[in-house]
């Protein structure tokens, strides 16, 4: 037993709608759907010495990648279920930090509103707990985020709205993302530097992030360098966006079995099969083999589409009438026909009586009549009957009995000149009976002609179809119409009938009727031994 295995892998990539992200990638991926194939083919040959079995095993991988992009909403909102009241952004509690700060409300909170705001209050120079320098007061405000189950980066967003009375303060953003413990990314916007005169202003900024992200933290901070009136901030909220990426796996497994028989079929056998499939449409579903006859090509035939084709046909034969077989004979060395003239006949007839009996051949050449030149030249077949019944002669005086004396057998000579008269009787016989027979032979019409051919033309597997049968009618009924399609019925007629009539034949039964008029019954008994 032999038994081969051949692996092949082939990959193939469909992109329906390519979403543009790659393992660990900082911020937002492209959103979209990926689909990828991934083909193995396995076949397996075996050999059972009777036959060979090759199978093949095909598994096609179709992974399915869908990315879209998540909103977190607002985590300092309240309502949202991230934070409590007392660290949302509307400010109105302070989120505690370090450093000096105030939370007025009315026309002390200047472009921001009449609600409560945050102030910057504190004129120190120092790093915050977030690590970022030139720092007089912070707040802070950390949220828990691990319901969203962001594992595969994303972009936070902020807004926040400043107003800032003294050029010379500054204030800034700071966020800061962890997995637990760990950063995954911190970042700082300088909202309005110390010697930028802004005012009022609405600031918006964001930080990329890859990979898992649980927690946040928000740091507002800067430094109230005159102690007059400290930056202010109102309405802060971060929004965090996160990729979703979902991949489904299917597996499609295809498995074709070959079975190669080893010299194990007839021909009539192959070509029983080949007869099936090449008649049938052999359609596999699921493993499902289905056979469908192929419906052929039927022909319509009427009594008008048969009479045309005869028609076709006898314009076809004068039209274009094939060359004289004469010119389409091969070489000198096959046989050819003889021309019949009076010379070929009188040598014919001439051949025939020298192997004749002498006295007979001299009757016969007497009582032949002189050829006329002007009488039409006779046929070989005319010419037959003519010789046979003189040599027919001769057989009537054998046929005489030998029980006559010698005296009458040497006077047969005498008598046979004088009945020699007779084949002259004969010979005008033949002479009238091929006239006859010459002119009850019908003639073939063209188009009988014709309707012979379309009849030969039917395939013989078509023959007993409806078409070929209706066809076969229909022509029938063409020549029953032409006066001479009968004619050449021929009738044979039994002249011995009689002959044969009027013989007797005994039996046994009356030979022993016979005998029994003769003897006793003893005496039959008698006679069987």
């Amino acid at each position: 037993m032999i038994l081969r295995i051949l692996v092949l892998w082939l990959f193939l990539c469909y992109s329906y709608s390519k979403a543009d992200c790659l393992p660990d990638v900082e911020g937002l991926c492209t959103p979209g759907v990926t689909i990828t194939e991934d083909t193995q083919i396995d076949i397996t040959e075996e050999d059972k010495g009777t036959e060979i079995i090759t199978t093949t095993t095909t598994t096609v991988t179709t992974s399915t990648t869908t990315i879209t992009n998540e909103d977190s909403g607002d985590i300092l909102t309240g309502s949202n279920g991230y934070v409590s009241s007392s660290k949302e952004g509307d400010m109105d509690i302070d989120w505690g930090g370090q450093g000096g700060a105030n939370m007025p409300t009315g026309n002390s909170c200047y472009g921001l509103g009449a609600d409560k705001c945050a102030q910057i209050t504190g004129g120190g120079n120092s790093t915050s707990t977030m690590g970022v320098a030139g720092m007089g007061t912070t707040f802070i405000n950390t949220v828990d985020i691990s319901d969203l189950q962001i594992d595969n980066g994303g972009e936070v967003k902020y807004t926040i709205e400043v107003d800032k009375q003294d050029a010379q303060d500054r204030i800034y953003m700071h966020i800061t993302g962890l997995n637990g413990t760990t950063s995954v990314f911190s970042g700082t916007d300088i909202l309005s530097e110390s010697g930028v005169s802004t005012g009022y202003q609405s600031y918006n900024g964001s930080f990329n992030f890859s990979g898992i992200l649980n927690k946040i933290i928000v740091e507002v901070g800067g430094r109230d360098i005159n102690l007059a009136v400290g930056p202010l901030f109102d309405d802060v909220s971060v929004n965090v966006f996160y990729n979703v990426i979902n991949t489904i796996i299917t597996q499609q497994i295809t498995t074709l079995e070959e079975i190669y028989y080893l010299d194990l079929f007839t021909t009539s056998e192959i070509d029983f099969a080949q007869e099936v499939f090449e008649f049938n449409d052999v359609t596999v579903d699921d493993g499902m083999v289905d056979f469908s006859p192929i419906e052929p090509e039927t022909e319509e035939v009427s009594f008008e589409t048969v009479e045309l084709e005869i028609d076709l046909e006898m314009s076809f034969d004068v039209e274009f009438a094939p060359p004289a077989p004469m010119e389409m004979l091969p070489p000198p060395e096959m046989e050819m026909e003889i021309p019949v003239n009076i010379e070929t006949v009188e040598a014919e007839i001439q051949m025939e009586l020298e192997e004749l009996p002498e006295p007979e051949m001299i009757a016969a050449v007497e009582e032949m009549p002189e050829p006329e030149i002007s009488a039409p030249e006779p046929e070989p077949e005319e010419t037959a009957p003519e010789i046979e019944e003189i040599k027919e002669e001769p057989e009537m005086v054998e046929s005489e009995p030998e029980e006559e004396t010698t005296e009458e057998s040497q006077e047969e000579p005498q008598e046979s000149e004088q009945k020699e008269p007779q084949p002259e009787e004969k010979e005008k016989d033949p002479e009238e009976k091929p006239k006859e027979e010459k002119s009850s032979k019908p003639k073939v019409t063209k188009k009988e002609k014709a309707a012979t051919k379309i009849v030969k033309k039917i395939d013989d597997k078509a023959r007993y179809d409806d078409a070929a049968q209706m066809k076969t009618l229909i022509v029938m009924q063409i020549l029953s119409n032409t006066q001479s399609f009968f004619d050449s019925q021929a009738t044979i007629v039994d002249t011995n009938v009689n002959e044969y009539l009027n013989k007797t034949i005994e039996d046994q039964y009356g030979i022993l009727f016979n005998m029994a008029q003769e003897n006793t019954i003893q005496e039959m008994i008698n006679g069987q031994y």
